[in-house]
């Protein structure tokens, strides 16, 4: 089974990386004490809030990564700006912001209008979709110091203090929603590409998927954006809240295991997911990892309040706000004690999540099947 390491990225030292990075963030939070914009510590979370009065400020940065990649192979941009929102809209709708801003910035060998062009059709349509303005941006060309392009993002949101989403009220047998999406998510492409291209040859792109569409055209589906649908539930700013999520993870890169971990480990819980879908074929290409890491894992996970919840059916639930129409399913938190698997997946469809003792980043590259005891 082909896994990150093998596709050329370091996941443990990106997490060393980035905890170095926090530390060094952390230490200017003490410069704001007693003024306006003081920090909120939160570890392990997927956005930065700052105190404003009676509202956190909330801003995170992120990009599409390598699914830039394809469009260039391809020659297709106009979708990229969907993946570039989607990527910083739904880290921040984590802890209940509505963002109400994007300023994004790119890093580009040699300018191209047409290019130019496509990427802002796609990001400004976007945002009109999620009621989102652009008040800004930079475009940097760079020669030879990069190859293509990168495309990254920043997102500035606001939540009412009151609404602010932090985890610290889950409990073992909340039950677990999850998500489904269209397609790989932008983040995690660098694994999807590797796999294709060990399968189908360097110019996977070209290859017909099914009924005349290429893999290319597949891969570059638009990222499903989901901080409208969870707004519709949990309530713009100033708007009532309709149900009380207790938590939010936006599974990407890291996958569930790199993602879920990061909402319940201060308190010392795991997550019992025991039903996942089977893997899915395209061909001879069946993978654990790319299934439940960049297929399954394009899910934002919402940990709600059984009694909130008492007399849906988890297993049909749907979400419907405009054109969009999102199925999910759930499962329960349990408790993890050491000595239980950390982590586990199995061919029909099971994976528990847990931390004592470890970290469960560093599982995910295990096969189907294969528990880790720790």
């Amino acid at each position: 089974m082909a896994t990150y390491k093998e596709a050329g990225v370091d996941i443990r030292m990106g997490d060393e990386c980035s905890r170095i990075a926090y530390e060094a963030a952390k230490s200017t939070f003490p410069s704001r004490d007693g003024m306006i914009g003081r920090p909120v510590v939160q570890e392990g979370g997927f956005s930065g809030a700052m105190d404003f009065g009676d509202f956190y400020l909330v801003q995170n940065d992120d990009g599409i990564g390598t699914k830039m990649a394809v469009a260039i192979q391809t020659e297709k941009y106009e979708t990229m700006g969907y993946d570039l929102v989607a990527m910083v809209a739904d880290d921040a709708i984590c802890v209940g912001a509505e963002v109400v801003s994007i300023s994004n910035t790119i890093d580009v060998e040699k300018i191209d209008k047409s290019v130019i062009s496509d990427l802002m059709k796609g990001l400004k349509e976007a945002c009109k979709e999620q009621k989102i303005v652009v008040p800004g941006g930079e475009i940097a060309e760079l020669g030879t110091m990069i190859n293509g392009y990168v495309w990254n993002a920043t997102a500035i949101g606001i939540v009412e203090k009151d609404k602010f989403i932090t985890g610290q009220n889950i409990e073992p047998g909340d039950p677990i929603i999850g998500l489904y999406s269209d397609m790989f998510r932008s983040n995690g492409m660098t694994l999807v590409r590797h796999i294709l291209s060990e399968n189908l040859g360097q110019q996977w792109y070209n290859v017909e998927f099914e009924n005349g569409t290429t893999w290319g055209e597949v891969v570059l589906t638009p990222t499903k954006i989901y901080h409208n649908a969870v707004l519709k539930m949990i309530g713009r700013y100033k708007q009532p809240r309709l149900i009380d999520v207790k938590a939010i993870a936006h599974i990407t890169g890291g996958g569930l295991p790199g993602n879920i971990i990061r909402i319940v480990k201060a308190k010392g819980l795991g997550a019992k997911l025991d039903n996942l879908p089977e893997p899915q074929k395209a061909g001879n290409i069946i993978t654990g990892e790319v299934i439940y890491i960049d297929k399954f894992g394009n899910l934002i996970t919402n940990i709600l309040p059984a009694l909130t919840l008492s007399g849906y059916n988890f297993e049909s639930i749907k979400l419907t706000v405009g054109d969009t129409t999102i199925q999910g399913i759930s499962t329960t938190f349990s408790d993890v004690q050491k000595g239980e698997p950390l982590m586990y997946i199995s061919s029909t469809g099971y994976l528990e999540i847990g931390i004592n003792g470890g970290n469960a980043a560093q599982h995910w590259e295990l096969a189907v099947g294969s528990p880790v005891v720790i």
